[in-house]
């Protein structure tokens, strides 16, 4: 009976993915037909249903999905972009070291690719054009670097692996993707500078300590919301979830207030568009809760554990096959997705070869990360060529060899701890 409710359970979700049917969907209609399959009473389905999204630190997901809309919209871009110029547009190929700095910064405010891209986007991509910049080199950039705002904290998706993996310290994940996330910016950089010097892409303006002052002083009220989030999450002031809720009004105060970009009236329409993110997040994370019980109660952690082990007692080897695994699930499913799914059926592995699961997450955000940027559901990548208008097939052949670079600062996280655990150790967090 077993093996015919696990046969029910994963061949109905894979059949239903394939016909088109939206992930969250496809994982509550399996879920309910392996609940009657084994005659489990339909209540159980509501518990699990609930037992999803009821958790305190889940009210840290929409607000910090708000504050990040709310800066985006107000005039923050651009003063990220100019102070990035400041500091790095001198360069060889400055404007590629602008965008990818600019990643970082807004990252650590939105904590969202898909928005990164689509704000900075369609700012530089135009702009590094009109500069000489091949406009696959530019989207190419814009795309990659976006994914270090996913590493930097706030990360909403840190928190939902958080919950998915059972109540690991959302302030050591937060604090263990500063340095991978900065590893991954300064990966990005080398080779855009290699790449720069190589086609002779145009410098940038004259470094000048004034430019930097002016822009650092028109930026910081913006960067202000990564150091609440920061700071009060170090100390202890408040929660993460706390933090978030204040990061809002504290984006509110200077989007309106100090930036003067944003009305009041703009208010209405920027939380409309959060709660259609949120709605999607929110359902996915509901529905996992039936499917992520049918799949404890089906036993399949346990025999995956059995199964890769069988295969290999070596980490190495272990974490190589895992990686591949979640890269492999990145081409065909949401970033949300996985990390709903694969975190409850990897923790036990990780646990049995003592691996940190605070370290696993910097691991798991990447390796999602890379999978946003190809096809054939990349969101990243779609939004990338909508900018751009070049094709996704022309866009993907363009943007391997920065895949690979992504792929090697992967491989670094995985295999060296320090870089991702080496902070939060020094915090007592871990």
């Amino acid at each position: 009976m077993q093996s015919g409710a696990i046969a029910l359970l994963l061949g109905s979700f894979f059949i239903l993915i394939f016909l088109g049917a939206h992930i969250s969907y496809a994982m509550m209609a399996s879920s309910i037909l392996t609940f009657f399959f084994l005659r489990l009473s339909p209540t159980q389905v509501i518990s699990a249903l609930v037992g999803g999204v009821d958790g305190f630190t889940f009210l840290a997901i929409p607000f910090f999905i708000l504050s990040g809309d709310l800066m985006a919209q107000g005039g923050i871009s651009d003063r990220l972009i100019r102070l990035s110029d400041a500091l790095v547009g001198w360069m060889r190929g400055g404007l590629a070291m602008v965008n990818i700095l600019a990643s970082v910064f807004f990252g650590g405010i939105s904590g969202s690719a898909t928005a990164d891209t689509a704000s900075l986007g369609s700012i530089l991509i135009p702009m590094m054009v009109k500069q000489g910049y091949d406009v696959e080199f530019s989207t190419a950039v814009t795309m990659t670097s976006s994914v270090e705002g996913m590493l930097i904290p706030p990360s909403h998706n840190m928190i939902i692996y958080a919950m998915a993996a059972g109540g690991i310290s959302v302030s050591a994940l937060f604090m263990g993707g500063i340095v991978p996330g900065l590893i991954l910016a300064l990966a990005l950089m080398i080779f855009s500078f290699i790449l720069a010097v190589k086609r002779k892409y145009p410098k940038g303006t004259k470094f000048s300590l004034r430019y930097l002052a002016q822009t650092l002083w028109q930026s910081i009220w913006g960067l202000g919301t990564v150091l609440i989030v920061l700071v009060g999450v170090i100390t202890g002031i408040f929660t993460p979830t706390e933090s978030a809720s204040i990061a809002c009004i504290y984006a509110i105060i200077v989007s309106i207030g100090i930036y003067r970009e944003m009305k009041w009236k703009d208010i209405i329409p920027i939380i409309k568009k959060s709660i259609k993110t949120l709605s999607t997040v929110l359902i996915l994370i509901a529905a996992s809760g039936p499917f992520g019980f049918c799949i404890t109660y089906l036993k399949i952690p346990a025999m995956i554990v059995q199964g890769l082990l069988g295969i290999t007692s070596n980490k190495v080897i272990l974490m190589l096959l895992i990686n591949l695994i979640i890269l492999l699930l990145g081409t065909i499913l949401g970033m949300a997705s996985i990390i709903i799914i694969v975190t409850p059926i990897l923790v036990p592995v990780l646990q049995s070869i003592g691996y940190s699961l605070v370290q696993f997450g910097a691991v798991l955000i990447l390796n999602c990360g890379i999978g946003l940027i190809t096809p054939p559901v990349g969101g990243v990548l779609f939004i990338g060529s909508g900018l751009s208008g070049v094709s996704i097939e022309r866009l993907t052949k363009n943007t391997w060899p920065f895949l690979l670079v992504m792929f090697i600062v992967l491989m670094l996280i995985t295999y060296i701890p320090g870089l991702t655990l080496a902070l939060p150790h020094s915090l007592g967090l871990v």
